[in-house]
């Protein structure tokens, strides 16, 4: 199976780095909806078979203008959702963003049986994660969209992916409408064959949050 791991697109949060993981959260920014409009010419060349988003706002309204060209019912899956920041919720200071990303990636290392402070442990994050894109490889689609989020994708393809572990991850950027393109199965593992190289509109007017952000930058 060939499978489009798509951050949403730009939300107010994002501008002010802010870990905002509550459903529903916010909706997108105007640049937001620039990029959710601008994916649909990034991914012109795939063959989308099936499309599911998480169950917050931002990402079914990234995925809803693919959705259209595609004539794909956009599917929620509640599993793709953000992971949850417990106690670290809306804090936007470094100390409580280095905490919450240095968490996620050490679920990815394998620790994951720590918890994020007041939250879920790694077990939990990534098994949720897991049950969806088990259940789109056995529909037997071809190529499948999955509008999430920036850390937990981050997660998900530095625990599963056979090459691109935390430390590629974690020094890489997944802005917003960025692309991580895996081939692989459940079973077999999976493979990067690309990293947000189909990322469009990422525009000057704002961040892309911290959930996506280099480990270094700060």
């Amino acid at each position: 199976m060939r499978l489009l791991l798509v951050r949403h697109g730009q939300t107010s949060s994002n501008v002010e780095r802010r870990l905002d993981t509550r459903e529903p959260g916010p909706g997108l920014t105007p640049l937001g909806r620039r990029q959710a409009a601008a994916l649909v010419q990034a991914l012109a060349h795939e063959s989308v078979d099936a499309i599911y988003t998480s169950a917050l706002l931002r990402t079914q309204e990234t995925a809803a203008p693919l959705a259209e060209a595609t004539a794909r019912e956009s599917q929620v899956r509640p599993g793709l959702g953000e992971i949850s920041a417990g106690d670290l919720e809306m804090r936007c200071d470094d100390e409580a963003i280095d905490l919450y990303l240095g968490t996620v990636f050490a679920w990815s290392a394998g620790d994951v049986e720590r918890h994020m402070p007041g939250g879920t442990d790694g077990r939990t994050a990534l098994s949720r994660f897991d049950a969806v894109v088990e259940e789109a490889a056995g529909t037997g689609a071809g190529t499948v969209a999955m509008v999430s989020h920036g850390a937990a994708i981050r997660m998900w393809v530095a625990a599963r992916a056979r090459n691109a572990g935390v430390g590629f991850v974690s020094r890489h950027e997944l802005a917003n409408t960025g692309v991580v393109v895996l081939s692989g199965d459940p079973d077999r593992g999976w493979q990067v064959l690309s990293w947000q190289e189909q990322a469009p509109g990422r525009g000057t007017d704002g961040s892309s949050g911290p959930a996506g952000a280099p480990a270094e930058r700060r």
